[in-house]
């Protein structure tokens, strides 16, 4: 990750990000580190953690792992003492497992985040920014989505995201957490894990292309998403958390490039970049899948000075080169 986001000295200051074995999370905590952060504390039950991306951290000094649960509050309390800003992306994911498992999923995404914050509230956390998800605006039809139009959630998990964010409110009305929100575009890039039940689908296109292993594409391949790489979430993160304006705080934001590309257009980009002729499978769509996303980055611009550093196209390649240096051997 070349690209700078911050300003700041953050020499002296210590940072907690929770989910951080994970894919989004490692690459928060990774910038951090390698920029020179004091202390970079990951806390991570490791259910959709990887010890590879551990091993990528530990060789920072400054890196402190805490393996445990955010269900657990005595364990968040821990996490954030002695800590300035806190960075939270342990959540479960993946919307067809949330329909399958409603409570798990408000356990871990709603009561382990309503930990986070009484914790962050005890240590007098500086700042708390949140993973929430573009999930949220349900069955609101506006396109490009706009942060203060929301439908009505479609999945378990839209609504844990929605409840993260009342929640987050609450928190900064009732007592005064410096608090923002990012409402995830469809992340991808290297790390994403491309395996399991529930696996994204970019590192499942490039895995199975590659391995020659039946692809399958949910409806007609036509629904569009605002793919977005993962060096952008990192930048949202890394400004949040550092920002000195006080009209950015205690707002959600949308992540994401402002594009929008059909499933069919990146499969064939996976293919022609893989220079494979293997043909994918169509079946019926999914449950409480959008059928269309595209985001207005307007706020995130205006008041974080968010910019996306790198496009579909670009991203696209250097996430199929990391899998395809694993998948190949």
């Amino acid at each position: 990750m070349s690209n700078i986001f911050h300003s700041q000295d953050i020499s002296q200051a210590a940072f907690l990000v929770t989910g951080g074995a994970g894919f989004i999370g490692s690459h928060i905590a990774e910038y951090l580190l390698a920029n020179g952060a004091k202390k970079v504390r990951v806390l991570d039950n490791m259910a959709n953690g990887f010890a590879s991306n551990l091993d990528i951290l530990k060789h920072y000094p400054a890196f402190e792992f805490i393996e445990g649960d955010i269900r657990d509050f005595d364990t968040c309390a821990k996490a954030c003492a002695g800590i300035d800003f806190v960075s939270h992306q342990s959540a479960l994911g993946s919307v067809p497992r949330s329909i399958k498992e409603p409570v798990y999923f408000n356990d871990v995404n709603v009561g382990g985040f309503v930990n986070m914050l009484k914790a962050a509230v005890d240590n007098n956390i500086k700042q708390f920014v949140y993973a929430s998800s573009s999930s949220v605006y349900g069955d609101e039809p506006t396109l490009p989505k706009q942060e203060n139009k929301v439908g009505n959630c479609l999945s378990p998990y839209a609504a844990t995201k929605k409840t993260n964010e009342l929640y987050a409110q609450i928190f900064a009305d009732v007592y005064g957490l410096k608090l923002m929100g990012f409402r995830y575009f469809n992340i991808f890039g290297p790390r994403q894990d491309p395996d399991g039940a529930y696996a994204a689908v970019i590192p499942l296109f490039v895995k199975h292309i590659i391995k020659r292993i039946p692809v399958f594409i949910n409806g007609d391949g036509a629904q569009t998403r605002d793919f977005t790489f993962v060096e952008n979430a990192v930048q949202v993160n890394i400004k949040g958390m550092l920002t000195n304006n006080t009209e950015a705080l205690n707002k959600v934001y949308n992540v994401a490039v402002g594009e929008s590309y059909s499933v069919n257009y990146l499969y064939q980009a996976c293919t022609n970049y893989l220079k494979s002729d293997f043909a994918a499978t169509y079946r019926e769509p999914r449950a409480g899948d959008i059928r269309n996303s595209l985001a207005d980055i307007t706020l995130a611009k205006n008041l974080l000075n968010y910019q996306p550093v790198k496009r579909f196209e670009e991203g696209l390649e250097l996430t199929i080169e990391f899998f395809k240096k694993q998948y190949s051997n």
